[in-house]
């Protein structure tokens, strides 16, 4: 007996959005897409690029015969739901709060989603230079060690308190010195 797997792969999941995608232009053109996304979502409602582009395409499309509040209140279901079920990345966080502002015109409900993406943005940016200034040092070449130092000036500047930018800001700096760079 052949057991059919629960869920599908990477591979099959990118397909059936890339499937979806297919069409964007005319109104007609994005009624079916609005139908290939509805499909995609109703099989895989925890698949977050899904929602999210399902939520946007919406506040683009007037379906025949929807109200503009019954559409609203789809689209930040939609968004909603993207949040959660992405763990509250930032960039679903900020989708959310910009349809709070623009659309539902409620900039102080939208104020904390902001915040929240821009805290957990930052937080992967101090990441993500982090990692950058870790492998340019490792490297040690004159183009990585200037490229550190690069970098550095603004990551000091942007996360003045953070220990692991500093620590690598302080190691550029010195080995940029070490290697004829910088002068003592």
């Amino acid at each position: 007996m052949t057991k059919t797997p629960l869920h599908p792969t990477v591979e099959e999941l990118l397909e059936k959005l890339r499937r979806a995608r297919e069409g964007r232009g005319t109104e007609p053109l994005r009624l079916e897409q609005v139908k290939r996304y509805r499909e995609l979502v109703a099989e895989h409602p925890t698949f977050t690029p899904a929602l999210l582009e399902l939520g946007r395409l919406l506040q683009l499309t007037d379906e025949p015969g929807v109200e503009t509040e019954e559409a609203f209140v789809e689209i930040q279901r939609l968004l909603e739901q993207a949040v959660e079920v992405s763990g509250r990345e930032a960039a679903t966080v900020v989708e959310l709060g910009y349809f709070l502002d623009t659309i539902r015109n409620s900039s102080e409900r939208a104020t904390p989603l902001y915040e929240e993406g821009a805290a957990k943005a930052l937080g992967t940016l101090e990441d993500a230079w982090a990692g950058l200034l870790r492998a340019w040092l490792h490297e040690r070449t004159k183009e990585s060690l200037t490229k550190a130092l690069e970098l550095s000036e603004l990551a000091e500047k942007l996360f003045p308190d953070s220990g692991r930018i500093q620590g690598d800001v302080f190691r550029a700096r010195q080995m940029a010195t070490e290697d004829g760079l910088l002068k003592p």
